[in-house]
């Protein structure tokens, strides 16, 4: 009899379900798009019952590959978009608004009203978290302050706040039918109530925020004996979980300190393992890379920049100068160069290592000479450039020059992207054979709760390179490029200023 860990991954734009064979193959796997919407500037909205239905049909066409059966799942591991805020009510199991997702940024005046600097350095020392409107706490409070169905779900004590995590994990393990309300300290660490030292709650965060604190999760450990799945797949044990980047991370076997990979989906987001626990002085967040069952926590600086593969999604749909997200790098590579184009793709503010919430997007540079094939091109770029502050801002937390940067995630299959990465960034870029590291991160987790593999020493065996990109370009032009991004940041930043 063969056994497989489910994995499912519950993205931004997209949910999938893998299943994967003892020797971190895929045996099978399914895809569904999930959809956004964007009702005004700066709101970036989910329906929570889409997430949930596309993540049921991804499921069932997996385990229909072994007979439509989970009895050869030894083991489930869930990862998910952080920060986004789901609220359901926990007696009819339906959700009660729409989900604010990541993005969205219409807290932020809020913060910056309520919260002067000595509570924000407050905040930041509980939590080792920036106060902006990215993590969860704010947009929970929006919710409570202007959903009349999750105040009144509130009063009569139905109400469940999560990240989705929180609301996968709940309709896994039964929903209405003992449903475990639950989420592990990878995702805590991003709500802004999380205390990053003790990993519970903070009475402290809890009463700034004004949350009922029976709104919120039980936090787990990422890896153990989580829950049990109901009727969607038969018992199957839940043994993991872990925020999207945190599992990206575990599936690059990045468990040692100074490890490092880069993870390009939605956002970019860098996560260097620090071990214990650090604090920027450059610009990056302090977060849980993962806590496996009875071990103490691993700790990580993260680097998060909000636009990247969206922004080729925004060349598709907003600018309509590509048919299909693919077509972006013939179309970027049909001219030598960006022809002294810097795209900025501010369009939710600059996050690490800027956090400039006042940043929009901006195009500099333009000539009649500029074409859309330059647009495309600096567009890509922009993904590096912006890699390549974080990268920086790491090597100054850390005092570590970093060897390699492992890469994953749906951008590393454009090789013009990896090699300017390479090259804009100066170290060696390397994509491993299975760049679906998220799910096979949570994999991981589920599959070392389980005995299924022994220990973080075996799942490095099952990191495999694939390819590797040097940089080839001259210090004077890497030097050239890095001034003129920089002064194209210095131009979108202060776009807000009334």
């Amino acid at each position: 009899m063969t056994s497989y860990v489910l994995a499912v991954d519950v993205g931004t734009t997209g949910t999938r379900a893998i299943l994967f064979t003892h020797d971190a193959k895929i045996f099978a796997v399914h895809h569904e798009e999930t959809t956004q919407s964007f009702p005004e500037p700066g709101h970036v909205e989910q329906d929570p019952a889409e997430l949930w239905e596309k993540t049921r049909a991804c499921v069932e066409v997996v385990l229909s590959k072994i007979s439509h059966t989970s009895d050869d799942v030894v083991a489930v591991g869930v990862t998910t978009q952080r920060e986004t805020v789901i609220a359901w009510d926990k007696k009819s199991g339906l959700p009660l608004a729409p989900a604010i997702v990541w993005q969205d940024t219409r807290t932020q005046e809020w913060l910056e009203m309520t919260f002067d600097a000595t509570k924000q350095q407050r905040i930041t020392e509980l939590t080792g978290l920036p106060v902006t409107a990215y993590f969860s706490a704010s947009k929970m409070r929006w919710l409570l302050d202007n959903c009349a169905d999750v105040a009144a779900a509130a009063e009569d004590g139905n109400l469940a706040f999560g990240t989705p995590d929180s609301w996968i994990a709940w309709n896994l393990t039964g929903g209405v039918d003992g449903g475990r309300h639950i989420t592990d300290v990878t995702n805590a660490s991003r709500t802004m109530l999380m205390n990053i030292e003790t990993l519970s709650w903070s009475d402290e965060l809890i009463t700034l925020f004004n949350i009922p604190r029976a709104t919120l999760p039980e936090i787990t450990s990422s890896t153990g004996d989580l829950a049990v799945c109901g009727d969607l797949l038969r018992g199957a044990p839940l043994t993991c979980i872990l925020g999207d980047q945190q599992a990206a991370a575990f599936g690059q076997a990045a468990t040692s300190p100074g490890d490092a990979k880069t993870t390009y989906g939605t956002g970019n987001f860098l996560l260097i393992n620090t071990g214990t626990l650090a604090r920027s002085a450059h610009g990056l967040i302090s977060t849980v890379a993962y806590q496996l069952a009875d071990h103490e926590p691993v700790y990580a600086l993260e680097g998060s920049v909000a636009v990247s593969g969206s922004l080729v999604q925004w060349l598709r749909d907003n600018l309509h100068i590509i048919e299909k997200s693919a077509d972006v790098e013939a179309l970027a590579t049909s001219v030598d160069d960006s022809g002294d184009v810097y795209f900025v793709p501010a369009f939710s503010g600059l996050f690490a290592p800027y956090w400039k919430p006042d940043a929009r997007g901006t195009i500099v540079g333009l000539t009649r000479f500029s074409t859309k094939a330059h647009i495309a091109r600096a567009a890509l770029e922009s993904t590096a450039f912006q890699t390549r502050d974080v990268i920086d801002a790491a090597e100054k937390d850390t005092g570590i020059a970093l060897h390699e940067l492992r890469v994953d995630g749906g951008m590393v299959s454009n090789d013009f992207l990896m090699q300017f990465q390479a090259d804009i960034a100066n170290i060696p870029v390397v994509r491993p054979v299975i760049t679906e590291t998220t799910a096979l991160g949570a994999a991981f987790g589920a599959g070392l709760a389980v005995g299924f593999w022994k220990d973080t020493r075996e799942l490095e065996t099952h990191w495999i390179e694939d390819r590797r990109w040097e940089p080839s370009m001259t210090d004077e032009e890497r030097h050239h490029r890095i001034s003129r991004w920089q002064k194209a940041v210095s131009k979108s930043i202060g776009w807000l200023d009334d």
